[in-house]
C-alpha cells in the first residue's frame, strides 16, 4: 500500500510547529497545520506556499475540531493521512497552593482533552476504519520530558504531560490492530515562545505569594540558564522528522541539550537526592 503524503500538524503559528511544518513542505509533503487566528493562517499561506494548507480551530472547540475533520476529510478523502502530530499546547504555572482549580482545567482543557477530540476526530484518516486505502498512517505526540520528571511551580503543565504520556501508552496498543503507530516526543527546554507567554507574567500574578523569592531563584539559576542553553525549534524539529521517517521509530524520543547531565544523570539517581539538591540550590531547604 502507498503511504499518503497527507500531514496534520496542530499548533503551528510558532515553535516546533512552525519548523516542521516548513521541514515536511520542503520534503514534498502536503501539510495541513492548525492555527486559532485568521491572521497567522494568511501569514503563513503566504510564507510557506501552496503545499501548506491552514485549518482554524482552538482546541478547547470540540465542535470546531470535527467539522475540521469532515472538512479534511472531503477534501483528500481515500488519501487518508500519513501522519498527525500533535503539538499544539500551552504551559500554565505557579505554586501549586496559589493556583486556582480553573488554572489547572485551562491546562488540562488544552494539553490533554484537546489532544485526546484532535487524535480521536482525525483518526479515521489515519486508518482506523475498514478498507482503508493507503498504508496506516503514525501518530506524534509532542510531550515533554516533564511527563517523567516534574520540576516546582510548572505543576499544571506537569500534570497534563504525565496525562498525555499514559494516554500515549495505552493508545499506542490499541492500535496496533489497525497498523498505526504513536510516538511519544519528548523535548527538553527549546527555544520557543511557549515559555514567554506562559512565564514572564508569573511574576507579577504571584507578587504576594509566600514562594515569590523561590519562584525568582528557581528562574534564575535553573529556568534562565535551560532557555537560554535550549536546542532550537528548529532542531528539534529536524529530530522530530528523521524519527517519523524511520519504518521503526522508537516508542520514545527524548529531545533534550547534555543529555546526560539534564537527563540521564537526574533519572540515574535517586528521588530523594535529586529533591534534596533541588531543595537547597532554590530555598526550600534550609
Amino acid at each position: 500500500m502507498t503511504k499518503s503524503q497527507n500531514v496534520l500538524i496542530t499548533g503551528v503559528s510558532t515553535g516546533i510547529g512552525y519548523e516542521l511544518v516548513k521541514i515536511f513542505v520542503e520534503k514534498g509533503y502536503n501539510v495541513f497545520g492548525s492555527v486559532r487566528k485568521q491572521a497567522d493562517a494568511d501569514r503563513l499561506s503566504g510564507e510557506l506556499g501552496e503545499h501548506f494548507h491552514p485549518m482554524i480551530f482552538d482546541l478547547t472547540d470540540f465542535e470546531a475540531i470535527e467539522n475540521a475533520a469532515k472538512w479534511l476529510e472531503g477534501e483528500i478523502g481515500s488519501e487518508g493521512l500519513g501522519c498527525l502530530v500533535n503539538n499544539a499546547g500551552i504551559a500554565v504555572g505557579g505554586p501549586f497552593v496559589d493556583l486556582k482549580i480553573e488554572d489547572f482545567r485551562q491546562q488540562f482543557e488544552v494539553n490533554v482533552f484537546g489532544l485526546i477530540k484532535v487524535t480521536q476526530a482525525f483518526l479515521p484518516l489515519l486508518g482506523a476504519r475498514e478498507n482503508h486505502s493507503t498504508a496506516p498512517g503514525k501518530i506524534m505526540q509532542i510531550s515533554s520530558v516533564s511527563g517523567r520528571m516534574g520540576m516546582p511551580f510548572v505543576s499544571p503543565y506537569v500534570g497534563s504531560k504525565h496525562a498525555v504520556e499514559g494516554i500515549t501508552e495505552s493508545l499506542r496498543k490499541e492500535l496496533l490492530v489497525f497498523g498505526i503507530d504513536v510516538v511519544l516526543i519528548e523535548p527538553g527546554p527549546i527555544k520557543t515562545p511557549i515559555w514567554k507567554k506562559s512565564m514572564d507574567p508569573l511574576f507579577d500574578k504571584f507578587k504576594n505569594s509566600l514562594y515569590l523569592p523561590i519562584m525568582k531563584k528557581s528562574h534564575e539559576k535553573f529556568m534562565g540558564p535551560s532557555i537560554e542553553n535550549a536546542l532550537s525549534a528548529e532542531k528539534a524539529a529536524e529530530i522530530i522528522f528523521k524519527e517519523f521517517e524511520k519504518k521503526r521509530s522508537s516508542t520514545r524520543k527524548v529531545i533534550i541539550a547534555q543529555k546526560f547531565k539534564n537527563w540521564t544523570l537526574p533519572r540515574l539517581l535517586p528521588t530523594r537526592i535529586v529533591d534534596k539538591f533541588l531543595g537547597k540550590a532554590l530555598g526550600l531547604l534550609k
